[in-house]
């Protein structure tokens, strides 16, 4: 692969300047193709290059926590989270740690093929030009699996880089922060190798009353390094590549709880913008997981999962043919395959010197291949978009093997030989839209939508302790289906000033949600359906060198699931309210200010409504004082008034509990040459 990537680069010396483009068309290198035009009737949250670079803590998931409704599993970011209940989701459509919404880098879906959860501390904010967020369900290139919404991450392009650049910041608890890149024209085109390591002795996650000799900080340490390129061809054509490689180090909560995550990713992609529009990609990822839990009354080791490598290979093609300037048609199809397997060492934590008991590997493949095709018709005003999809599904190759050493054999997901059994099914989604200019301050917006998610490997074949509570898998999960629909207003009454109001049901049905079956036992299991429907509120003004965004969601999220004990109660760790707004003064030239206040509702442990999590208004800051031959100096601050922030609570039997980032500092300097 690196071979690979370096004859590219290479290559780039070679291509012509000479590619042609259309003398009224400007093209950016290194960009996409344009969006269609009925895209604004889906409703979209974007976040600019100057919002990402002016986080108070430097990671793209507090960044995203910007879009009211975005939420991972738990409220704990990539410095203190367990890295496999980092899934996303918007639409209080939770219930557990696996991503209902598709993030893509560049086209391209980011998201472990094992556990579905999404490697933030390997997206770094610096190496991207903006971010959209679309919530509801998503059926064009690679729409299995957004059935909360779709996160499209753009790599920042030519225009977007200086030659050089780079940050180093120390911040509260012996933390350090370096990135650096380098983004030079190469021929016709250009490369760009960037950096990023970090590091922390981390906080306390663990409230002083709780802790124990054994209790540690949340230590940390990440590292991702990045090479894109990109090259004009003859014609019309372009070329992009991207490699990527990261690993990440966490010890959580106790000494020897440590967990890793690594990965390498590459992917190359043809662009070409003649009268035939193709975007058409490949991609590769390579990813490994392991984790070690340590019991909570003994502090020895229970389980080792030493390693679960995985693989995802997929690509894409797609058309925009020539039919018209009332039309822009998209016929494409995409292939996305997922293969994985975890090795665990089970232990006896209650004797010395704490044997092992059990040996276990399990694993399977997943496959999908789908084709769809998109119109966006424009009839003056209005604008109407349709799109279906047919994909074809299949769940193989499942397994479980256990060797007992000693003890009772932990639960065997697939005792019963035909629940690993291999199955498929085509699934069909659709969605459509229709956006009415009704004039140059009024937009009215609509849509309707359905949708699927298969099940990831991890909610398939692996079970996980997190004390003192177990989940075990479930190899005859179903996929969740989506249906959906949603109206909106978009309102500019001046210039720089604009609102959104968004009004939407969504019900995911078979949606997959861990279920207690016992005092601390859980299972993931098929519930009837989530419910969602509420409000989405978005503004933003821009008056000479202040700027102020705001973002709010009303979601009123229930369980249908006649018969249990959780019928009609809201799904684990979905608050009903949430929101966020940013206040920034920015002169062209000078200091700069930003504070950005973020607050989310009360949210409940588990599905029974036992244990609840209070609601928490935090507050972040940044400052930036320019110095001379492209210096800046940067102040941050994190939780400023330090609030606690509960982000797990275990009442049975003994009460346990993990919170959030308290107040943290940083200070540091910014290059850009």
């Amino acid at each position: 692969m690196k071979k690979c990537l370096f004859a590219f680069a290479a290559a780039l010396g070679c291509a012509s300047s000479a590619a042609a483009q259309d003398n009224d068309t400007i093209v950016v290198l290194g960009s996409v193709l344009p969006l269609p035009p009925g895209t604004p009737a889906y409703g979209s949250v974007t976040i600019d290059r100057g919002r990402l670079a002016e986080s108070a803590s430097g990671r793209i998931e507090n960044v995203l926590a910007d879009v009211a409704g975005f939420q991972q599993f738990r409220r704990s970011d990539s410095r203190s989270a367990n890295p496999s209940a980092q899934g996303a989701t918007l639409r209080a459509l939770g219930g557990n740690a696996s991503s209902r919404t598709l993030v893509l880098l560049d086209g391209v879906p980011v998201a472990d093929p094992f556990f579905g959860y999404i490697p933030f501390n390997a997206l770094v904010p610096e190496r991207l030009s903006l971010i959209r967020v679309t919530r509801g369900g998503g059926v064009g290139a690679f729409g299995a699996g957004a059935v909360a919404g779709t996160i499209e991450l753009a790599s920042a392009t030519r225009a977007d880089l200086p030659l050089v650049s780079g940050s180093a910041f120390y911040g509260s608890r012996d933390a350090s922060e370096l990135s650096a890149a380098f983004s030079p024209n190469l021929g016709a085109g250009f490369v760009s190798v960037s950096g990023r390591w970090d590091r922390g002795d981390g906080f306390w996650t663990t409230p002083a009353s709780q802790r124990v000799a054994a209790s540690v900080p949340a230590r940390y340490e990440s590292w991702s390094t990045s090479l894109r390129a990109a090259a004009p061809l003859g014609g019309d054509f372009e070329l992009q590549a991207r490699a990527t490689l990261f690993r990440d180090d966490r010890t959580l909560r106790f000494a020897g709880a440590d967990s890793r995550s690594e990965g390498e990713d590459a992917s190359i992609r043809l662009i070409g913008r003649g009268a035939w529009k193709v975007d058409a990609l490949a991609y590769v990822q390579a990813r490994d997981f392991g984790n070690v839990v340590i019991s909570a009354s003994s502090f020895r080791k229970s389980l080792d999962q030493r390693k679960t490598p995985s693989t995802g290979l997929g690509g894409k093609i797609e058309l925009r043919p020539p039919v018209g300037n009332d039309h822009v048609l998209r016929l494409g199809t995409d292939l996305r395959i997922a293969t994985g397997d975890m090795h665990e060492d089970g232990y006896n934590a209650n004797i010395a010197p704490n044997p092992r008991t059990n040996l276990r590997h399990a694993g399977g493949r997943q496959s999908t291949w789908g084709v769809f095709a998109e119109d966006d018709w424009t009839l003056g005003a209005l604008v109407l978009t349709g799109s279906v999809r047919a994909d074809r599904w299949k769940i193989s190759d499942g397994f479980y093997h256990v060797t007992v050493l000693s003890g009772t054999p932990p639960v065997n997901p697939c005792a019963t030989p035909t629940v690993c059994s291999d199955r498929a099914d085509w699934q069909m989604s659709g969605r459509v839209g229709a956006l009415l200019h009704v004039n140059d301050a009024l937009a009215l917006r609509a849509a309707a939508y359905t949708g699927f998610r298969l099940p990831t490997l991890n909610e398939l074949y692996r079970s996980f302790v997190v004390f003192p509570i177990t989940t075990n898998a479930n190899p005859a999960l179903n996929p969740e289906k989506l249906r959906g629909a949603e109206v909106g207003v978009d309102l500019a009454p001046s210039p720089g000033i604009r609102f959104g109001a968004t009004a939407f049901y969504n019900r995911l049905g078979d949606a997959i949600a861990n279920i207690t079956t016992g005092n601390t036992l859980r299972q993931r299991q098929n519930v009837n359906a989530i419910v969602a429907k509420g409000i989405e509120l978005t503004a933003s003004a821009r008056r000479a060198d202040f700027s102020l965004s705001a973002s709010y969601a009303y979601t009123d999220s229930k369980v249908e699931a006649p018969g249990q004990l959780f019928d009609r109660l809201r799904p684990a760790q979905t608050p009903r309210h949430s929101a966020s707004a940013t206040l920034a003064w920015a002169p062209a030239h000078g200091p700069s200010l930003s504070t950005t206040l973020r607050y989310v509702g009360k949210q409940y442990e588990d599905d029974l409504q036992t244990d609840a999590l209070p609601h928490a208004l935090t507050v972040d800051g940044t400052a930036s004082l320019p110095l001379r031959h492209g210096a800046t100096l940067v102040g941050r601050v994190e939780n400023l008034f330090d609030k606690t922030v509960y982000t797990r609570r275990v009442s049975l039997p003994t009460l346990s509990e993990d919170v959030g980032t308290p107040r943290t500092f940083w200070l540091g300097i910014r290059l850009a040459r």
